[in-house]
């Protein structure tokens, strides 16, 4: 008869059960932060702060800044921890850049970050969009700084320099998680091309600001995010975000663990440690949030 050895199990980890109480988000009410739901109806706009249920919305909503989703709110893919639908896109809208652009100036925004569901189907993945977006932007609020949130464009380095020629402020694109989760994560993603990504960017603009964030509670271990912070300044991006994964709905990956503050705060100080310009590193941190902050550190450091 054979014996079965214990270290021959595989037990599943318990996952959390409830949410732990440093986990706790404003509720998104309030006069300032109606006007500005109000404002991207009148304009036929998408926020991704709603349609991906940011934790923060409510805060920065409150303080009157938004993150706008262009090209529609639908996208080619379909990553396991994303709320935004997937499915056919519409046509693109070419007039949307100008909307934007005049939302910037109603809200006097300082900031704007601007991102975009992944448009794969495009010969250009939508790059054009950013870059028009960004110029109708500095026509209309030429105070106003402005952050991209790209998707990888599928690796294709043409439609990352037309969003570069733009001049962006920040040039952001999210690396997500460490690579041995990423076909679970991000099964149409690539970590390499994400990182290529970042590196081009820098390649094509040597004094572009460039940005990442990941997320963690999905499985990662500690090395595995230090390793990815390594990677990151290997490439010399400048800024990094690392929050907490929160599971959109039942039908999206769940949460492995919730990280405590403390661990974030060593995250944090490793980033620091390693060359990092900026990391945010927090329970709620998304890669909009504190945006604005950021990017005024950084003019502050460059004068």
């Amino acid at each position: 008869m054979s014996t079965i050895k214990l270290q021959d199990i595989q037990i599943e980890p318990a996952l959390p059960k409830r949410k732990p109480a440093w986990l706790k988000a404003k509720i998104p009410a309030g006069k300032t932060c109606n006007n500005v739901r109000r404002l991207m109806r009148s304009k036929q706009l998408h926020t991704v702060c709603e349609e991906a249920m940011c934790p923060n919305l409510g805060e920065c909503w409150s303080r009157g800044t938004a993150t706008f989703l262009l090209m529609g709110d639908t996208c080619t893919r379909s990553c396991s921890f994303c709320r935004i639908k997937t499915g056919r896109p519409l046509p693109l809208d070419e007039d949307e850049p100008r909307r934007v652009a005049e939302s910037v100036a109603d809200m006097a925004l300082k900031h704007c970050v601007l991102t975009s569901v992944n448009r794969d189907e495009l010969p250009d993945g939508g790059a054009h969009i950013f870059a028009h977006t960004i110029a109708e932007i500095r026509r209309r609020r030429p105070q106003c700084s402005t952050e991209v949130l790209i998707p990888d464009f599928k690796g294709d380095l043409d439609a990352l320099k037309v969003v570069m020629e733009a001049k962006p402020s920040i040039l952001n694109h999210n690396t997500e998680t460490v690579p041995r989760l990423y076909r679970t994560v991000r099964p149409q993603a690539s970590y390499r091309r994400s990182l290529r990504v970042l590196a081009a960017a820098k390649e094509l603009d040597p004094q572009a600001v460039t940005k990442t964030g990941i997320m963690v509670g999905l499985g990662e271990t500690r090395d595995e995010v230090v390793q990815v912070m390594k990677d990151l300044r290997a490439i010399s991006v400048d800024i990094m975000t690392i929050g907490q994964y929160l599971r959109p709905t039942r039908q999206h990956l769940p949460v492995y663990r919730y990280v405590h503050p403390d661990e974030f705060r060593e995250y944090h100080d490793t980033g620091m440690e390693l060359g990092f310009k900026w990391v945010e590193s927090g329970p709620m941190v998304r890669s909009s949030y504190h945006a604005d902050g950021q990017a005024d550190a950084l003019s502050i450091m460059a004068r």
